[in-house]
């Protein structure tokens, strides 16, 4: 079995095809073949110009492209046409969002998927002396609130404040001394919150990448809305693995000193990596996707990233009525 990997490419050029091979030539003359063959998805990150010939056969290779901008901001991705297309399913899945007691029962269960996650992390740091159980209390008692809710919007009040809950207690876990009080998205306003953006982005695309693999629609969803021109199953099933490929990668990062307020652009508007930080923290995510824990069901070794692929296949076998969908849940 082929190894598959992803390939993350960080420079100004153009991304063309040359026979069978696809090659990034530099701005500077230099030039680097892609392993087209052992490709799972690419990720583009600054100027980089392709054309029909080269997306065709990417798209004939099955290889989703990512595209980011100079700042590490997600704009898009390069979808190629569907292989495993099932008109059987696809009707099972607008029936559950059409169907509102059924969309309200996944998208309660995908917020407590990510609530029971992210309690997990905290209970992780209060095993290890911060003081972390008024935070832990508080959530939990909103998590018992999530199978009450009777509409989309008051699930997402729900979602929101636990979040607001969650994000306070990480200054008790960081060791380091970093500005971080409260979530700020667009744009980020200091290092924890680009490092939040910026790993949430790519968390949305290996999701979309791997939904690829799967006969799923990516633009039906459950706890988001769906609308044109947006991926949004793969903001449902990014909120379950958040808390295991986002917010641990941060608290390894920073308490460790890898990243650091240097690593930042900032002005009074923004603050954003900088690139030679987004290759760094580029590596640490993929890495972290590449690690492996003993699957309690299939009692093999899986990778992180495999168990987005398998979350998959469990709503699928829901849609189906084969078996009823449950959460991924840490349990290491």
């Amino acid at each position: 079995m082929i190894n598959l990997e992803s390939y993350y490419l960080f420079s100004n050029g153009k991304l063309l095809r040359k026979d069978n091979v696809v090659r990034l030539q530099r701005q500077d003359g230099k030039y680097k073949d892609l392993k087209i063959e052992v490709m799972r998805d690419l990720y583009l990150f600054g100027e980089v110009e392709t054309n029909t010939k080269c997306l065709n056969y990417l798209s004939q290779m099955k290889i989703p492209v990512h595209f980011f901008n100079y700042y590490g901001y997600y704009t898009g991705s390069f979808y190629p046409r569907e292989q495993n297309v099932s008109g059987t399913l696809l009707i099972e899945q607008v029936s559950a969002y059409q169907n509102s007691l059924k969309r309200m029962e996944l998208a309660q269960k995908f917020v407590f998927g990510a609530v029971e996650n992210c309690l997990r992390n905290l209970k992780y740091y209060q095993r290890r002396g911060r003081n972390l159980t008024d935070e832990i209390n508080q959530i939990t008692a909103l998590e018992k609130v999530i199978f009450r809710t009777a509409s989309i919007q008051e699930l997402m009040g729900i979602e929101g404040d636990f979040h607001r809950i969650y994000y306070a207690a990480w200054f008790k876990i960081f060791n380091k001394d970093v500005e971080f009080d409260k979530r700020v998205r667009r744009p980020p306003n200091n290092l924890v919150n680009a490092l939040i953006s910026f790993l949430n982005m790519m968390t949305y695309s290996v999701c979309l990448s791997e939904i690829y693999i799967t006969q799923l629609n990516p633009t039906v969803s459950y706890l988001h809305t769906a609308l044109e021109r947006r991926f949004s199953l793969s903001l449902d099933i990014s909120e379950i693995f958040k808390p295991l490929l986002v917010d641990r990668i941060i608290f390894n990062l920073i308490n460790k000193g890898i990243v650091n307020e240097e690593d930042v652009e900032k002005n009074s508007n923004y603050c954003y990596l900088k690139p030679t930080s987004l290759r760094k923290v580029t590596q640490a995510f993929d890495e972290y996707l590449q690690k492996t824990v003993m699957h309690r069901q299939l009692h093999r070794k899986v990778s992180y990233r495999h168990l987005i692929r398998l979350e998959c296949y469990k709503l699928v076998k829901d849609l189906l009525a084969e078996q009823e969908y449950q959460p991924f849940k840490l349990w290491w």
